[in-house]
């Protein structure tokens, strides 16, 4: 026992002699302030970036010769929509690391928290087995389950009307608006680094532009961020970003704007007219940023289709009214010819060839998925919108409709405070079905096309955007950047060799060219392997006390 108590002891020491936890040799830093890349060694100790310089002397656990493939900072999703898939399966978080995302940010109107009920049984956000109320217990959760990636979360304005009115198409009392307001503060104190919104879903399309204030300036007492699905992507997509200003200067507060685009052919050309309206805010001090991904099919819940107002009285009894023969002719007539509102039929040019199904429910007939909604009513021997409203009225069926074009994502990325999202949980593939391709190619397809074959933005500028600039934006100064002292959240990639693979046929396929994969020093994915390592951390940002 003695012998063995000394082995340890020593075996002990030897380890405590090392100069790092982990080197990389041989790398092309690309540091992600925007700077040219250079020749460097980087070493690791505590989970922190310890030294850069030329280290092949120094000693360390484990050394790994990268052979002057390129070593950046971890990447950061701007839209990750949710992390409760990573208490159900840390493999999920493989659709992000993969891709070279160590930091995602949860939340779209919707948020993992506030929430009544302590284990809900069904949709998205479940997760059997744990519960939870508040941001405070939740966070309390992942930290004890552990987390392969690290999460950073806004609370959802959405959620938290639902939680006090419900589903309903009403204005809160002043008693209810208090009470959101409530919900947001206790968010913010328990870690939150935001509001959020999307308001072309119900309930948050309901939401008028002051509840939105006064909920955006309780996050601004904490030094917050108001972050928006804007209420309008297409026709009125530049009054949109106007409200989204407004918010912000309103309740004295950054803005960030989700997955940023024009739809609808007859809208393309707002793209430029928008980044300028955006620049506009800028040059007068408002700090508005934005994001997009890089796909000409966005993704949406197929009930998006229909008028948010047919929802005023809450989904399921207004689902159960298409039954009626009347009501779906009543809806079609709406569709075809109102454009007074965001009409996604009328922005793939009225044609039900360009709605791609990417996802119905578990229980339903996984043949949909992949097909446009004229395919499926082929396969159903129906027309087209039978099989619409059937589709709708089953619920849960997320489609990608064909709405852009590639000059507005050349654009965008163009501009210098553009960042990058998925607008995607974190998947498993091995228990997925279908996705929209975003989940698991999005940063690299920005690499590859947008970087490598088309040019369109150097290196330097891209890992920049997809790292320094949104840890910014989130207020984790601790992070984007290579330098000592800074978290190690990294990656090591073949710029001539990173690919991504996923399709809208083949969805579910993981990039190439991304080897290496370090969240806050621990290998997550090591030589194309997923470690299963916990290396990821609850973020909570660095804000100021209330006044």
């Amino acid at each position: 026992m003695r012998r063995l108590a000394l082995l340890a002891a020593l075996l002990a020491g030897s380890l405590a002699a090392q100069d790092f936890d982990l080197v990389l040799l041989n790398g092309r830093i690309v540091d992600g302030s925007g700077n040219p890349w250079y020749r460097a060694d980087l070493g690791i100790r505590n989970g922190r970036i310890a030294a850069i310089g030329a280290l092949s002397n120094r000693t360390a656990r484990r050394t790994i010769d990268v052979r002057d493939q390129v070593v950046s900072p971890g990447f950061i999703d701007m839209m990750g929509t949710t992390s409760v898939p990573l208490l159900a399966d840390r493999a999920s978080a493989q659709s992000k690391l993969r891709q070279g995302i160590t930091t995602i940010l949860a939340g779209e109107g919707d948020s993992d928290a506030p929430r009544v009920d302590v284990q809900p049984s069904a949709g998205r956000r479940a997760a059997p087995g744990f519960q939870w109320r508040t941001f405070a217990e939740y966070f309390r959760l992942l930290e004890q389950h552990g987390i392969p990636i690290n999460v950073v979360h806004n609370v959802g304005a959405a959620q938290v009307r639902r939680l006090v009115i419900g589903e309903e198409n009403r204005a809160p009392s002043r008693e209810q608006l208090d009470r959101m307001k409530a919900l947001v503060d206790q968010a913010m104190r328990d870690g939150a680094v935001g509001l959020s919104t999307a308001l072309i879903y119900p309930p948050g399309a309901y939401a008028t532009t002051d509840e939105l204030v006064e909920l955006a300036k309780v996050a601004g007492q904490y030094g917050g961020v108001y972050f928006s699905h804007m209420r309008n992507e297409s026709d009125h997509v530049l009054g949109a970003i106007q409200e989204a200003i407004h918010i912000g200067e309103q309740a004295g507060l950054p803005v960030h704007i989700f997955h940023l685009k024009a739809a609808g052919r007859q809208n393309w050309p707002l793209m430029k007219r928008a980044l300028q309206l955006i620049q506009s805010a800028r040059d007068r001090g408002l700090d508005v940023t934005a994001d997009i991904y890089p796909y000409l099919r966005n993704g949406i819940g197929l009930g998006s289709f229909i008028h948010p107002r047919h929802y005023a009285a809450g989904a399921a009894p207004f689902l159960k009214t298409l039954s009626d023969p009347q009501v779906r002719a009543a809806l079609r007539k709406e569709i075809e010819t109102d454009f007074n509102w965001e009409n996604w039929y009328h922005h793939v040019g009225e044609s039900w060839d360009n709605v791609l199904v990417a996802q119905v429910e578990a229980a339903a007939d996984k043949r949909f998925e992949g097909k446009s909604i004229a395919q499926i009513a082929q396969l159903r021997g129906v027309d087209p919108w039978t099989a619409f409203f059937d589709l709708v009225q089953q619920g849960g069926v997320n489609v990608n409709p064909l709405s852009m074009d590639e000059d507005q994502k050349r654009e965008a990325l163009r501009a210098e405070w553009m960042s990058v999202c998925t607008d995607s949980e974190p998947m498993n593939p091995a228990t997925a079905t279908n996705a929209h391709p975003r989940a698991f190619g999005s940063f690299v397809r920005v690499l590859a096309k947008y970087v490598r074959d088309e040019n369109v933005i150097t290196l330097e500028a891209a890992v920049r955007q997809m790292s320094s600039l949104p840890s910014n934006v989130l207020k984790l100064y601790d992070r984007g950047r290579i330098a000592p002292g800074m978290a190690a959240d990294l990656l090591v990639f073949d710029p001539a060799r990173v690919q991504d693979m996923a399709t809208f046929t083949r969805p579910l396929a993981f990039p190439q060219g991304m080897p290496y994969v370090i969240v806050n020093g621990q290998v997550a994915i090591d030589n194309n392997h997923f470690t299963a390592a916990n290396g990821g951390a609850v973020l909570r940002p660095l804000l100021r006390a209330a006044n």
